[in-house]
């Protein structure tokens, strides 16, 4: 059975905006001896899969500055400490950056990031009957444009390459296991 490794020692090794990066010193339980791990910390972050009246997604795309792309995307974004709850971030992303609200808001799944090197865990939210009822609130790093996409077509657009954000096609799985529950 594998067992737990024991921290030895901790750094941190800087504070950024976004995330910290911090060192471990482990003892590995099968070998004994010592190795250095590099650990992200970051709040935790929310995808929102917002579903309409007329079975679309509220989607967004926007610039990726990590792959320098134009991807995409269901509504997200970290948790603010105000919010208190992954719902909670859920409304107020899905607000800010498409307009829309919706009802009976609830976490369908979650994920650890990338739990190699990240400490923090991702949130699936659904949130049905979504409508437009407010103007886009971007941030000033932010520049996104929203499309409807009818929900049968979300399937070919992750084949076919379409949707690469690896946290949205998390969501998306979350969303069709949720789908397939509901069915039966």
């Amino acid at each position: 059975m594998l067992k737990p490794w024991t921290t030895i020692n901790k750094k941190v090794l800087g504070n950024f905006r976004i995330f910290s990066l911090r060192s471990e010193e482990k003892i590995s339980p099968r070998t004994n001896l010592a190795h250095e791990f590099f650990i992200i910390d970051c709040v935790h972050w929310v995808n929102v899969i917002p579903l309409t009246p007329d079975n679309h997604l509220v989607m967004i795309e926007q610039f990726r500055h990590g792959s320098n792309t134009v991807e995409l995307e269901i509504p997200g974004g970290t948790m603010d400490a105000m919010d208190g709850s992954p719902v909670a971030t859920a409304v107020r992303e899905l607000k800010e950056e498409t307009g829309y609200e919706g009802e009976d808001p609830q976490v369908i799944g979650q994920v650890f990031s990338n739990p190699a090197i990240m400490s923090n865990t991702t949130y699936t939210v659904l949130v049905r009957n979504c409508r437009l009822r407010h103007e886009v609130q971007m941030d000033s790093g932010e520049d996104l444009v929203t499309r409807l996409v009818p929900m049968a077509e979300i399937p070919g657009l992750v084949a076919g390459g379409n949707i690469r954000h690896s946290l949205v096609v998390v969501a998306l799985f979350h969303f069709d296991l949720w789908l397939r529950r509901q069915a039966q």
